[in-house]
């Protein structure tokens, strides 16, 4: 008996709407702005407020400078209203984003007259090789020519996956055996695509080795390869990212940037309501930009990404 009420209060629990950013703040942090209009922002609403963006991972310096800000918009007598509050945070959040309001690749990214190439990049699991195919789906729809590559060479089944995808949406593919080096892949990519007359090249990649620097080493080589073989390329370095993994994302930016130049990420498995700070934490302190974020497993669950469409899902007043 006890079992199955743990069960129906996890159901029940499962069934009620996410709330967003917003209705935590107002709801658990500041409860009546009445109040802090009229009296400020005392030490226990400050620290609830704090608590609120730490969990959604903000990070400290950006939870800190947020709460900082509202502070001072109190006191100078800024704030008289939800709609004031909610206002504020949307336009330092928006602040934070900058550099990542850009258009995404397979939107703006202008070729020329070259083949355009795409490394995708990112540790095992978080959903990179779905993220290849989401891609090859978009460049697809506005009519160009997708070849992907499975340079994943070490993971069991990465090449079947990649290679399903790929039929799936009506991509082209290049795979070598269990075990190739995995830079022969990606050239023997670059030269198919040239013989097909495709467009692009979607080069996937291992997420793990032996070691990580074993790791760093085979993606410098693939990217040296692919550089040698096409003029620019890769095109873009994008870095999956799982984005309901909090402070990590900025860990795993940092190793793979050390080797690599990122030029974009793509945050996989994004719930506004969940990590809401972790898009803001990772511009923020890495000045790389989101290009993605990944909302489903369908292969149209890919949207370019907008600071003002992020900021309006996060500080939505309804949910």
């Amino acid at each position: 008996m006890a079992k199955k009420k743990n069960q129906d209060a996890m159901d029940l629990k499962s069934q009620r709407p996410k709330r967003s950013l917003w209705r935590r703040v107002v709801d658990f942090a500041l409860t009546d702005v009445n109040t802090i209009v009229e009296g400020g922002l005392d030490d226990a609403a400050i620290e609830r407020l704090e608590q609120v963006l730490l969990e959604a991972d903000f990070g400290i310096d950006v939870a800190l400078e947020l709460v900082g800000e509202l502070e001072r918009a109190v006191e100078r007598g800024q704030i008289k209203s939800e709609l004031d509050l909610r206002q504020l945070l949307g336009d330092r959040i928006r602040a934070f984003l900058t550099v990542a309001d850009v258009e995404p690749v397979a939107h703006e990214l202008r070729r020329g007259d070259s083949l355009g190439v795409v490394l995708v990049l990112g540790v095992n699991g978080v959903g990179k090789t779905t993220t290849v195919a989401k891609l090859a789906h978009a460049l697809q729809a506005r009519g160009d020519k997708v070849i992907m590559a499975a340079a994943d060479t070490f993971r069991a089944g990465a090449q079947a996956q990649l290679k399903t995808w790929a039929d799936r949406i009506g991509a082209g593919f290049v795979g070598g055996g269990d075990g190739a080096d995995p830079a022969s892949v990606a050239f023997d990519a670059i030269e198919a695509a040239r013989a097909r007359d495709s467009d692009w090249v979607l080069v996937d990649t291992a997420g793990r080795l032996h070691t990580q620097s074993d790791l760093m080493k085979e993606l410098v080589k693939i990217d040296r390869v692919l550089g040698r073989q096409v003029e620019g390329a890769p095109h873009e370095r994008l870095l999956v990212v799982d984005a309901t993994s909090g402070q990590n994302v900025i860990n795993q930016a940092r190793q793979f940037g050390s080797a690599l130049p990122l030029t974009g990420l793509v945050l996989a498995k994004f719930d506004s309501s969940a990590r809401a700070g972790t898009v803001v934490s990772v511009v923020r302190e890495l000045d790389v930009p989101v290009r993605f974020l990944g909302t489903g497993e369908s292969v149209e669950d890919l949207d370019p990404f907008s600071a003002d469409d992020y900021v309006g899902k996060i500080l939505a007043a309804d949910e």
